[in-house]
């Protein structure tokens, strides 16, 4: 495609102060964050929230000051978490894109074993309540994957109309207890997915560099971020999520694509406002 989807996701659940003084984790400061990375040009938002700590939470009224706070500024493409800990009830995970009605919402389409040391669950009754709510409050799934097992869990959910063609898939290289970011899983992934599915893809830590030249090369859609990757070349910081989307937009232009408005990537995604 001539135009690129560039997701920004500036938290995520994991990094820390101690890893890097520049990731925002209060709701002002991701506000901040997203409102810069718009005007540097991202489609679309990731948001997850930490706690008053700066721990990973699902915790409502921190999504619902973040997601109010980058309303007020700007119409990127809002893409809340369902997975911002570990060990939530249904309710909690579900509670900030049922109340605030964000354009997209994070699908995760399996259990697996996170990090080697703890266990993600996403069970089958959770998928299906996930996806009926999904689909009664108009946000769209997006569909986050891990391994090609949850790529044939989406399949099944569509056949089950738990899901609405057309799907967007996000896949996620480079998890702990996930697959390997190669440039060759990437492509065993792609080629899995539906012929109407749109996609996009990212590579964590230091993987991230021939995942994105990978997907540009193969038409697909960008994620960069903290969330994902918090040094910007080896040993260097990232000083802001900025900084990786004007990356992006370079290589994109020097392939002869642009990076999406929010509301060109709405259109792409089928999403209605």
């Amino acid at each position: 495609m001539d135009k690129v989807i560039l997701t920004v996701a500036t938290t995520g659940a994991w990094p820390s102060k101690k890893d890097t003084p520049y990731i925002p984790l209060q709701p002002e400061e991701i506000a901040d964050e997203v409102y810069a990375c718009y005007r540097a040009g991202a489609s679309v938002a990731h948001i997850h929230v930490r706690d008053d700590e700066g721990k990973a939470s699902m915790e409502y009224a921190k999504f619902e000051k973040a997601v109010t706070l980058i309303r007020e500024r700007c119409n990127i493409v809002i893409n809340t978490t369902t997975s911002g800990g570990l060990g939530l009830t249904d309710e909690i995970r579900m509670k900030p894109f049922i109340e605030l009605k964000p354009d997209l919402a994070s699908y995760d389409c399996g259990s697996m074993n996170w990090a080697h040391s703890t266990t993600f669950i996403n069970s089958p009754d959770f998928l299906e309540k996930l996806g009926a709510a999904m689909k009664k409050n108009n946000v769209k799934p997006e569909i986050e994957i891990f391994d090609g097992g949850m790529i044939y869990n989406a399949l099944y959910y569509l056949k089950k109309s738990v899901l609405e063609a057309p799907a967007h898939f996000q896949l996620v290289l480079g998890v702990p207890g996930g697959m390997d970011a190669t440039v060759e899983n990437l492509i065993f992934l792609r080629n899995l997915l539906p012929k109407d599915a749109t996609w996009s893809a990212l590579g964590i830590g230091r993987m991230h560099l021939p995942i994105l030249y990978a997907t540009l090369a193969l038409g697909g859609h960008i994620r960069v971020g903290m969330e994902d990757n918090i040094f910007y070349s080896k040993g260097v910081l990232a000083k802001s999520n900025v900084e990786f989307v004007e990356r992006v937009k370079r290589l994109a232009a020097e392939m002869g694509k642009e990076i999406a408005t929010p509301d060109e990537a709405r259109e792409i995604l089928g999403i209605k406002r």
